[in-house]
């Protein structure tokens, strides 16, 4: 049975995403290979538990939570993950993937939700996207934009306009905890008539980004 490297399992209110304030049990992967200067979970780039999938399966059963969230880190950064999820989804769950993009999604199962966030410049990783995955998008998919500043925010417009975005899938604007100021980024959003859900964090608005909630 494959293994993963795990940093916590937990059930909480979804934060973000098109399924925010519902009851999600969270499946927290280890390891990462980007560096964002926001990075919220840096927690989860080392350490973990070894788990099979097997086990992963049996603790989340105890938690009777039908929808569940694989996040990290950076879950498609271990192989074992792509057979994860499928493992979850044939067993009756209601699955989404928070995945930063800059690896290959060709590979997860189509049931699977897929929330990709497209790096900006504010993180300092823009030049790890994988534009190609843009191709791979489906309608079920969401594609975030985490906007730490105006020139953030027209990097985002441009690109919704040049890949033609707005069509490909929902698309989920987000402004940096502590650091864009909510209120100025969604006016912006009205101003330009940009076709976008405006989202802020949940679970930091609640429990002011405890670990595990």
């Amino acid at each position: 049975m494959s293994q993963l490297r795990i940093t916590e399992i937990f059930v909480s209110l979804q934060g973000e995403s098109n399924t925010v304030g519902l009851p999600t049990v969270f499946i927290r992967l280890t390891g990462c290979p980007l560096r964002c200067v926001y990075c919220d979970t840096e927690y989860a780039f080392s350490g973990g538990e070894k788990m099979p999938i097997e086990s992963i399966l049996q603790q989340i059963s105890e938690l009777r939570t039908r929808r569940i969230c694989v996040t990290g880190g950076e879950p498609l950064a271990q192989a074992a993950c792509t057979e994860l999820l499928s493992q979850l989804c044939d067993a009756g769950y209601e699955v989404s993937l928070e995945t930063s993009g800059a690896l290959d999604i060709s590979g997860v199962d189509p049931r699977v939700e897929r929330v990709i966030d497209l790096k900006t410049p504010g993180s300092g990783e823009v030049k790890k996207n994988r534009l190609a995955n843009l191709g791979c998008l489906r309608v079920s998919d969401q594609l975030k934009f985490v906007i730490s500043d105006r020139a953030d925010y027209e990097w985002s417009r441009a690109m919704l306009k040049d890949h033609d975005l707005e069509s490909a899938c929902e698309i989920l604007f987000s402004p940096v905890h502590g650091k864009q100021n909510p209120t100025q980024l969604a006016e912006w959003i009205l101003q330009d008539r940009l076709d976008v859900r405006f989202q802020m964090q949940l679970h930091k608005l609640l429990w002011d980004d405890q670990p595990g909630r």
